[in-house]
């Protein structure tokens, strides 16, 4: 009953947290994260790019081949007034850059100029800038349209907003977006903003803008989650600067046609690296060009609000309650975890190939750590049951026994009394009170104790359970707690060596009255067998019909045999001994006669 009190409260502590996570602080939600990292890792191996979007890198390749071309990154605008102009001749849908143009050069500039030139002979050129958290405001309204920025119904007529915008382009021709890429609480990059919102205006990101002018599908969320891709077509900006300025180039005159290309840098030393769920060093290019693809085929992950997931949470710690407080393997338990456990991810899977994102992991992780505290709390309670019981039954058996008889489930503490088939042994000091008229106290106590240890000894040797000590008299039984189905036979040798010990026992101590001796009385039969007395004092002990025959046969061996057993204890061991009939005797409460039988060692 304590324990399914402890699985309860433990229950309520758990939920308490979980709601805290799912409802508010959403101190889980790394799991969620960084579980969906790895299953991501690993879907974009099955996720090819698509081929409609290109980058043309600005790779370590590139600067060194460009030394004696265009001199130390970064390189005169005109070249990439080059690249502009070749690159248009193919037709492509777009030609997007992933690099600055915010400040112009002072001191070439024909270079700008150059680069101006060529942006204005082409309409479809897309250039980035930035939304800052420092630096100088600009009144929004006051911006050129061909950035893209909107207002709103609830539109602030004097909102400002600071922006790192394209100077060196010309006005006109400063369409494109932002490309700001904020990382989560962990710093892991996983979501592309879609929209600033500033006072009511919207501020679109550089693929939301491609989005708006070629109609692809558009999220209703200011970002979407990225669902990332691997194998993308890149192209060194050098070799295809070089192939332009070729008489006899020999790239295909159609492999920018129709297509996105984007223009950007992935070289370490220019530090557009990104920690994402790719990876810790992502290139920012391929970060946009994921995004671009993500928009252009409607294809990012949908995620589901993660506070629908505290269901799955509570009914799972739920059912591992009810399985504890049932007493249900915990190998089990843990067996049908590791089963949820597999399916949740199997789930996760299932929904990255269908383009969602499931929050998942947490919820499994909130009952892993149930699971785990309860197996503590079944550990510990388990530990204080059992070192209770060998408590308890060390009193009574053999202490280097009882771990194993309570770890094989033949001693239960909370097992109820039951009637067992066992023998009980009664042995019984004669001559003890002309014993104690003649020695001190202090000797017949010392005597007793080292007579009882001798006994209870073989007693325990033989598998015995010692039951009580009555004055001078000692009562114990087989068959009980552990199952013996030879009771009969080791009670018997147990009462033969009894004999033996106390001949020995009367040689080594001197002034023993001659008339020490003792009486073994042996009886087989049913009984009530268990854990009998109040709330507050049990012991573990036999009472039945059994008990008193065998005190009885104690109280009539003397005269007759130091040991005597009743028929039915002679025939449960005949093979085993042999035995001397002292014939049929009357027992006080028992109409029918009792015949007595004295066991010897069997002669060959």
């Amino acid at each position: 009953m304590l324990r399914k009190l402890s699985y309860a409260s433990l229950l309520a502590v758990i939920a308490a947290l979980i709601g805290l996570d799912f409802g508010w602080l959403n101190f889980g939600q790394i799991i969620d994260q960084r579980f969906g990292d790895i299953l991501q890792r690993q879907h974009a191996k099955s996720r090819p790019a698509s081929k409609d979007v290109v980058i043309i890198d600005i790779d370590q390749k590139s600067l060194e081949d460009m030394i004696d071309e265009a001199g130390s990154w970064p390189w005169p605008r005109s070249v990439h007034g080059e690249m502009i102009q070749y690159i248009a001749q193919q037709k492509p849908q777009a030609i997007v850059f992933d690099v600055l143009f915010n400040e112009r050069d002072t001191f070439k500039p024909e270079q700008d100029e150059a680069l101006r030139e060529a942006v204005s002979q082409v309409n479809n050129v897309y250039f980035p800038y930035l939304h800052l958290k420092d630096g100088n405001a600009t009144q929004l309204k006051e911006l050129p349209k061909q950035l893209g920025i909107l207002p709103q119904a609830n539109a602030n007529n004097d909102a400002r907003s600071i922006l790192l915008l394209p100077w060196v382009i010309q006005q006109e021709k400063w369409q494109g977006g932002i490309i700001n890429f904020d990382s989560d609480h962990d710093g892991i990059g996983r979501q592309y903003i879609v929209h600033s919102n500033v006072d009511g205006w919207q501020i679109p990101s550089l693929p939301a803008r491609l989005a708006r002018d070629f109609n692809w599908p558009k999220p209703t969320s200011d970002s979407i989650r990225l669902n990332w891709q691997t194998g993308r077509s890149h192209i060194s900006f050098s070799d295809l600067y070089f192939a332009a300025n070729s008489e006899h180039s020999n790239r295909p005159a159609n492999e920018f046609t129709n297509k996105i290309v984007l223009i950007g840098t992935a070289a370490p030393g220019l530090q557009d690296l990104r920690p994402t769920s790719m990876g810790q060093l992502y290139p920012g290019v391929e970060i946009l060009a994921t995004a671009i693809d993500n928009l252009k085929h409607g294809d990012w992950l949908r995620e589901s609000p993660r506070a629908y997931y505290v269901v799955l949470a509570l009914v799972l710690c739920g059912l591992l309650a009810w399985g504890f407080s049932a007493s249900l393997n915990t190998m089990t338990l843990a067996a049908s975890m590791a089963g949820a456990t597999l399916l949740a991810a199997l789930i996760m899977w299932f929904g990255l190939k269908h383009n969602y994102f499931l929050p998942l992991a947490s919820a499994i992780i909130w009952a892993w750590v149930y699971f785990w505290v309860s197996a503590l709390v079944s550990y510990l309670a388990e530990k204080a049951t059992r070192e209770h019981a060998i408590s308890m039954f060390s009193r009574f058996l053999d202490s280097r026994v009882v771990g194993e008889l309570i770890a094989s489930g033949e001693i239960d503490l909370n097992k109820q009394a039951e009637a067992r088939e066992i023998t009980v042994l009664f042995s019984d000091i004669r001559g003890f009170t002309t014993l104690s008229e003649t020695h001190e106290p202090a000797y017949i106590v010392q005597l007793l104790n080292q007579y009882f240890t001798l006994q209870v000894d073989i007693i325990f040797k033989h598998g015995g359970t010692l039951d009580k000590f009555i004055g001078d008299a000692i009562m114990a039984f087989w068959g009980a707690p552990a199952n013996d189905p030879e009771h009969a036979r080791h009670a018997v040798e147990a009462a033969l060596e009894m004999s033996q010990a106390l001949e020995k026992f009367k040689r080594e101590l001197k002034g023993l009255n001659a008339d020490f001796d003792v009486g073994i009385g042996l009886h087989t039969g049913s009984a009530v067998v268990g854990f009998i007395g109040s709330a507050s004092r049990m012991d573990y002990t036999v009472i039945g019909d059994t008990v008193n025959l065998s005190s009885r046969i104690e109280g009539l061996t003397k005269d007759k045999a130091r040991i005597l057993v009743s028929d039915t204890t002679r025939e449960a061991c005949a093979a085993h001994f042999d035995f001397i009939a002292h014939g049929s005797h009357a027992v006080k409460g028992r109409e029918q006669a009792v015949l007595l039988f004295e066991p010897l060692e069997k002669t060959q």
